[in-house]
């Protein structure tokens, strides 16, 4: 069984998104309108709070700006081989409620800086070790003003030192998983990646999970809040969800890339092709022999004796004519481009016949 050690949780992009003013004027050229008013009861938010004895390593609800103050650290670090004017990971978090529908009382952490480098992380209650129990990692977010290109992804972070001091937290800080969502342009991603400890030579690879066959755009256009789920279990198998549905299952040993079980088999990577090899994979048979009947005159197929014209066959009608809307460019010098002729459309005539032009069995 595969055991890794998580102890840090870090929200590395976009919670609730950034904001932006927008102003829209209609004219809809209705004079009056008589308005009906409902009345819609108030939802009273709570804020959620954990059993006694639970056991969860971490609950964060964003409502209580005094215990966000002491958990959360913002990174102050560098990223490494950028110019030095964009390396500072200096994005603005604050703690605030949606700009949509939002409920009294019911916060969230929202990232207020656009095209900035921007990483925030919390220690768990206590450190996570795989064992006999299943890890399940999940938290809702919002793109309020849509995305354009960003992650909005969790990492939990392995127990080593450069995780000790969360302000220096960067790209290269070791981590143990990362998962959750990612835009840029038109490629929409759900990441899962693990770095797996090889037993052999302590060598650590990431393990890129299967891309998900569902559909991913929406969660990023809408402007409406989304759950993601992993669920990570003691037999090594993973699942998904977005919204309650799984969206990707698989096996954490099978289905990530590069595989943590290696092939079995590989190619000899000294063997090399004979020198007598024959690249051709099938030949001429050398003993076959022309059939006595065959007939190279004869064509390989002929019209159906048996076929006849159908009913309401137009012969004289041409399948396509000019477009009879269609008029020559202003532009359109005969000498230079030739004389001008109207594109072919397909014949009106045609479309309720069973066919035109020249009739062939």
């Amino acid at each position: 069984m595969m055991r890794l050690v998580i102890c840090l949780l870090v929200l590395s992009s976009v919670v609730l998104g950034e904001k932006g003013d927008a102003s829209v004027e209609v004219d809809d050229g209705i004079d009056e309108v008589e308005a009906t008013v409902e009345t819609v009861e108030d939802i009273s938010y709570v804020t959620p709070t954990l059993p006694p004895g639970s056991s969860v390593h971490m609950a964060e609800h964003f409502d209580n700006l005094a215990s966000f103050k002491k958990k959360w650290i913002k990174s102050e670090a560098k990223k490494e081989g950028i110019d030095e004017d964009i390396a500072k990971y200096d994005g603005l978090w604050e703690v605030e409620a949606a700009e949509r529908d939002p409920l009294k009382g019911d916060l969230g952490l929202v990232l207020k800086s656009k095209a900035k480098h921007s990483a925030i992380a919390a220690k768990l209650d206590r450190p996570f070790v795989f064992g006999e129990r299943p890890l399940v990692v999940q938290y809702e977010v919002l793109h309020q003003s849509g995305q354009e290109c960003g992650g909005a992804y969790l990492k939990l972070l392995s127990v080593d030192k450069q995780s000790a001091d969360l302000r220096q937290l960067h790209d290269k800080t070791p981590y143990t998983i990362m998962f959750g969502p990612d835009k840029c342009g038109n490629d929409y991603k759900l990441h899962f990646i693990f770095r797996h400890k090889n037993p052999l030579n302590g060598t650590v690879t990431e393990k890129h999970c299967k891309k998900p066959k569902e559909r991913l755009d929406e969660p990023f256009t809408d402007k409406t809040p989304h759950l993601y789920t992993l669920i990570l279990r003691p037999d090594n198998t993973f699942q998904i969800y977005l919204d309650h549905k799984v969206v990707n299952e698989g096996s954490l040993l099978e289905d990530f890339t590069p595989s943590v079980n290696p092939q079995a088999e590989i190619d000899d990577p000294a063997d090399i092709k004979p020198t007598d090899w024959d690249e051709r994979e099938k030949i001429p048979d050398a003993d076959a022999r022309k059939p006595d009947d065959w007939d190279e005159d004869a064509p390989q197929y002929i019209p159906d004796p048996s076929a006849t014209k159908p009913t309401g066959w137009l012969d004289d009608e041409p399948p396509n004519i000019p477009d009879p809307t269609a008029e020559k460019p202003s532009d359109w010098d005969e000498e230079i481009d030739g004389e001008w002729e109207a594109p072919l459309v397909n014949n009106p005539a045609c479309e309720e016949a069973p066919g035109c032009g020249e009739w062939k069995p």
